[in-house]
């Protein structure tokens, strides 16, 4: 397996010495004699139960896990696509837009809903809303928001006690946020003038879940929007500072999505991780201690899932993304 990581540094080498990777960890070296290379926008230790429990079931495949952005992962995959075997993302319309430029692999032998997944190609294995996380000190004797109206209205109501202690989305630099964003502003203006309110109070902005999480457990920031709730979830259980809060206004949730590259150099060992996790995020055998949730229903009946379909592409369009971001930049960054 050392000779096999070898090769892979110098084949790849300028594809991960040129990256700077949040993290990186090899599964299974000793006893591989194939490693698996995914890229990945989700966080190790929140993954890591279904990379050990693929490896456990098939002891000869390791499993070389990079952890970056999910613009990142699609910018990787485009310059690169010989790089990766599999990329997998929170960002479902940049994923579905890779599916549908072909650089993903067609698999045949994954059995899966046909609302969860996009032409035998791109499969759905979780489903995530998008929380409001707030530090409960700082709504001390003050109702809190259950609504974006509401917490419109929280926020007007003490400007002070809430200056630059707003936190959000980078959207110009996340995928993530940026698939979070369009879809909160199809779904009603109050998402606008959320937006320009957050602008007022200097919104401190991300490149992900986790940064924001951080910042709200230290008290850094009171209040963080569109936060990944499987993220806040995690650091809740610990962290009794934290209150998760599913906006009942209009709720969205993403599914996570996971694809082959069609240039990969093992097509059977990542087909075979896609079957994995798919079954075990099915439900039917799930790792025992991964926090990740399950897929979930089907997204054609739940409303408050984002669809997997080509309108998700609608906002990737360059006009279109040109003047969504100038309109966003217009209401979060008032000078």
């Amino acid at each position: 397996m050392r000779y096999l990581i070898t090769v892979f540094l110098i084949v790849f080498g300028q594809v991960v010495v040129a990256q700077d990777w949040e993290d990186h960890q090899i599964f299974n070296a000793e006893n591989a004699t194939t490693s698996l290379r995914i890229v990945s926008s989700t966080d190790t230790d929140l993954f890591a139960p279904l990379i050990e429990a693929f490896v456990a079931k098939h002891p000869d495949v390791g499993v070389d896990y990079f952890v970056t952005g999910t613009a990142e992962i699609d910018r990787l995959f485009r310059d690169k696509p010989k790089a990766f075997d599999i990329a997998i993302s929170s960002a479902m319309d940049l994923q579905l837009k890779l599916t549908n430029d072909g650089f993903a692999l067609r698999l045949n032998g994954v059995l899966h809903p046909e609302w969860a997944q996009w032409r035998q190609s791109l499969f759905a294995f979780t489903s995530e809303p998008a929380a409001i996380v707030i530090n409960k000190a700082a709504f001390s004797g003050y109702p809190i928001p259950r609504t974006r109206q509401e917490l419109i209205q929280a926020l007007r109501a003490r400007p002070e006690a809430f200056r630059n202690r707003v936190g959000t989305y980078d959207v110009r630099k996340s995928g993530l946020g940026y698939l979070f964003a369009t879809q909160d502003a199809r779904a009603s203006e109050t998402f606008w003038r959320l937006m320009e309110v957050m602008g007022s109070l200097n919104v401190r902005l991300y490149c992900c879940s986790g940064e924001m999480i951080d910042d709200l457990i230290t008290g850094r920031i009171s209040v963080a929007y569109n936060v990944l709730e499987s993220y806040a979830a995690v650091r809740a259980e610990s962290q009794n500072a934290l209150e998760i809060i599913l906006p009942s206004d209009f709720p969205t949730t993403m599914m996570r999505t996971a694809l082959v590259s069609r240039d990969t150099l093992v097509p059977q060992q990542a087909e075979r991780f896609i079957q994995h996790l798919v079954h075990q995020q099915s439900g039917a055998d799930k790792a025992a201690s991964s926090p990740l949730p399950l897929l979930g229903g089907e997204a054609g009946v739940d409303r408050a899932t984002i669809a997997l379909e080509p309108a998700l592409m609608t906002f990737l369009d360059a006009l279109k993304r040109a003047k969504f971001l100038s309109e966003w930049t217009s209401a979060l960054i008032q000078d």
